[in-house]
C-alpha cells in the first residue's frame, strides 16, 4: 500500500461518519502520526509503500475511529497551547475553551515573575493547564489535584516530558478534609465538573462513551457543586488579592458570579470565541 493509497483508504472510510473536512483534518493527523511526515512530505513521497507495521497500525486506527473512538485517543496525544500532551480514556480530551482560559489567567499575571507565587490547579485530568502555567512561570510553585489516580498518573508523565516540575495530589477535593494537604495560594485555576447529569442526552455518542463521565458531569440538583467548594477553600487558602480562574457551564455564568459576589469577591464574567459564557475570574479582597 502506497502512502497515496493509505491516505484515500482512511478518508473514505471516514467520510461515512463525518463531513469532507473533519474527515480530512483526522486523516491528516492520523497519517502524520503515523509516518512522521507531514503533509507536504507525504504528498511528495505518495508513491512510497508503507511497512507492513504501519499498514497494520492504520487498519487498527481505522477501526478504532469507525468505532467512534476520538482521535486524540487513538493516537494517544493531542495539541494543547503548541504543547504535545498523552491523553487516554483516563483522563478529558483539552478543548480550546481551556485554551482560552490559561491565556486569560496568563495576560493576568504578567507581573508575577518571582519565585513566591503559588499556583493551585483543581482537577487537573491530562496536566494541560498546569505544564502550560509552568512553562510560562519557571519560577512559580504550582500545584495539582484530582480525585483520579490514573489522571494523576497521566498528569505526572506529562509534566515530566515536557520538563516541568508541578507537585500532584491524589485527593478528593469536595471532601474539606482533604484541604490542608494543599498550600495557600496567589492564583487557582479550575476546569471542573459542570455539565448537569441530564445534558448528557445532548452530547455526542464519542464524548459519552470514551470521556471519563467523572470529570464531566455533576448532579442536576447541584451544577454549583464545585464552584461552592472551590469558594469555601479559597476563603481559607487563596491569598488577600488573590484571583481564582474558573472555566462555566455556558447557562451558569449568573449563577457561578452571584455566589462568589455574596462572599466578598470581585467579579468579571468573559465568553469564549463561540460568545458563550464560559469563563469566571473572582478576586479576593485584601
Amino acid at each position: 500500500m502506497t502512502l497515496h493509497e493509505a491516505t484515500f483508504f482512511l478518508l473514505n472510510k471516514l467520510r461515512s461518519m463525518y463531513d469532507e473536512g473533519e474527515a480530512a483534518a483526522i486523516t491528516d493527523r492520523v497519517m502524520e502520526h503515523l509516518t512522521g511526515s507531514g503533509k507536504t512530505e507525504r504528498m511528495l513521497y505518495k508513491h512510497s509503500v508503507i511497512t507492513g507495521e504501519e499498514e497494520q497500525q492504520l487498519q487498527d486506527y481505522t477501526r478504532r475511529l469507525l468505532n467512534l473512538e476520538p482521535v486524540q485517543y487513538v493516537l494517544g496525544e493531542t495539541w494543547f497551547a503548541g504543547l504535545k500532551f498523552r491523553v487516554n480514556p483516563q483522563v478529558l480530551i483539552p478543548r480550546p475553551e481551556t485554551e482560552e482560559l490559561v491565556e486569560w489567567v496568563l495576560s493576568n499575571c504578567v507581573t508575577f515573575t518571582g519565585e513566591s507565587l503559588t499556583i493551585l490547579d483543581i482537577g487537573t485530568g491530562s496536566g494541560c493547564i498546569p505544564v502550560t502555567l509552568k512553562k510560562r512561570f519557571s519560577k512559580a510553585h504550582i500545584h495539582s489535584c484530582d480525585i483520579s489516580a490514573a489522571a494523576v498518573d497521566t498528569a505526572r508523565q506529562n509534566a515530566k516530558e515536557l520538563g516541568t516540575a508541578i507537585s500532584f495530589h491524589v485527593l478528593d477535593f469536595l471532601d474539606p478534609l482533604t484541604w490542608e494537604s494543599l498550600p495557600d495560594a496567589g492564583i487557582i485555576v479550575s476546569n471542573p465538573p459542570y455539565i448537569p447529569a441530564s445534558g448528557s442526552k445532548e452530547m455526542h455518542d464519542n464524548v459519552l462513551r470514551f470521556e471519563p463521565h467523572q470529570a464531566l458531569f455533576v448532579p442536576d440538583e447541584d451544577p454549583l457543586l464545585f464552584y461552592r467548594a472551590i469558594a469555601g477553600f479559597s476563603r481559607q487558602k487563596l491569598n488577600p488579592g488573590g484571583m481564582i480562574f474558573l472555566e462555566i457551564h455556558e447557562d451558569l455564568g449568573t449563577a457561578v458570579t452571584e455566589l462568589f459576589n455574596r462572599q466578598g469577591y470581585h467579579t468579571t464574567r468573559r465568553k469564549d470565541m463561540q460568545g458563550k459564557d464560559r469563563m469566571v475570574r473572582a478576586v479576593k479582597g485584601d
